[in-house]
């Protein structure tokens, strides 16, 4: 008769079988047992008899290991104790907690000035120090606080292998934010996580899938979260792209109300917390793709908000981003020579990511089809500013 097997004997017999490099197959041939057999051992389907745990252990030279596994009566209490010990202990402290999360924030904030190759390694860094804690003794509700900083630098270090245009490596990080939210039921970085698909395939025109991951990204969220005005914003743009006006202007008003008397976020830069003063630059981004006469006035309020010096402000990425803008609003306004001196402007500020360069390239387009000789010039620096194409971008190592 089958005997009562502690619960660890597959996970065990399982060890054993792969340190001596052994497949199911393999092992069944040499212990005279059918691959079933073995495979409903391993998964806990089947209680081993003694004599077959004792087999099992000379093959495989366990030292006894399997057999006492299935002689040994299981100590309830014990394991009961043990899970009520692991409850408790822990090697993490909350100062440590506190300096995770302030360094979390800290990548985050950083994410519109500095370049993406040289914030990459540091939200690398931080995150496998999390990765690290992770595999420590921690509580519960430490656990949940190391997963909730685990996915927001996953999905931060997503969306900088987008801006280098490294997809593969941002589907992998996106897949494991998603994941460690899942298991902090941490429903904001998960819509995030759509969100910031979103916003990948619109780049790379699939204005369709984004427009859905956009409207799953606003189930998903939070109601009155950053997320799910940011994925309110994501599916006006992708409307843009497709050139429904209409659509594009209700989502545009969707985003006005969700934004009505939202205060100031304590760290306006920080690209998890809803600036409102992003609202009136996405307003711009999104009118100027629809060809909306409005995008012009938009525009030029944005960036003189932005850069009221010319120098680029406080913001420089933001800056180039509402000169590309303007540009091609004024291409659709018949003013393509002011529009090549902003394209111009953007480009040789080296601030165009090298996931937004399609839009340098599309107002390049723009200019050169209206026909003014300036644009031969914004062309010599596009070449000249364009990002490296190289053709093992999405193999780069994460």
């Amino acid at each position: 008769m089958a005997s009562s097997a502690d619960p660890r004997f597959g996970a065990a017999l399982r060890e054993f079988r792969e340190r001596r490099g052994l497949s199911l197959r393999s092992l069944g041939q040499l212990a005279h047992r059918s691959k079933s057999h073995l495979h409903e051992l391993e998964a806990g389907l089947k209680a081993p008899t003694v004599d077959t745990a004792r087999h099992l252990d000379r093959i495989l030279d366990a030292g006894g290991v399997l057999a006492r596994l299935v002689d040994a009566p299981i100590d309830h209490a014990a394991e009961a104790g043990e899970l009520r010990a692991r409850v408790a202990a822990s090697d993490v402290s909350g100062e440590v907690l506190e300096r995770i999360e302030q360094g979390v924030d800290d990548l985050a904030s950083s994410y519109p000035t500095m370049a993406p190759a040289d914030l990459l390694p540091l939200v690398r860094r931080h995150l496998a120090y999390v990765v690290r804690l992770l595999d420590g003794r921690v509580t519960l509700a430490q656990q949940r606080r190391l997963l909730v900083a685990g996915g927001w630098l996953a999905v931060l270090r997503a969306t900088v292998h987008i801006d280098l245009r490294q997809r593969g490596a941002a589907a992998a990080h996106l897949r494991a934010a998603r994941e460690l939210a899942e298991h902090a039921e941490h429903a904001e970085i998960q819509a995030w996580c759509l969100e910031t698909r979103a916003w990948d395939v619109l780049t790379q025109g699939d204005y369709r899938t984004a427009l859905d991951l956009s409207h799953q990204a606003q189930q998903v969220a939070p109601k009155g979260s950053s997320a799910r005005i940011q994925a309110t914003a994501q599916e006006a743009r992708a409307w843009a792209r497709i050139g429904d006006v209409a659509a594009t202007r209700r989502a545009l008003e969707r985003v006005e109300r969700l934004t009505a008397n939202l205060p100031v976020p304590e760290r306006a830069e920080h690209h998890y917390r809803y600036d409102p003063a992003k609202a009136a630059a996405y307003m711009a981004t999104t009118l100027a793709w629809a060809g909306d006469p409005a995008a012009e006035q938009v525009a030029r309020a944005v960036l003189t908000d932005l850069d009221p010096h010319g120098d680029g402000g406080a913001r420089p990425r933001r800056s180039a981003s509402a000169r590309l803008d303007l540009g091609l609003a004024l291409v659709a306004a018949d003013q393509p020579d002011e529009a090549v001196a902003l394209g111009a402007q953007a480009v040789a500020s080296g601030r165009v990511v090298p996931s937004n360069w399609w839009r340098a390239a599309e107002l390049l387009a723009k200019v050169e089809q209206s026909g003014v000789p300036e644009a031969a010039m914004l062309r010599d620096l596009c070449v000249e500013y364009a990002p490296a194409r190289r053709s093992t971008a999405d193999s780069t190592p994460g």
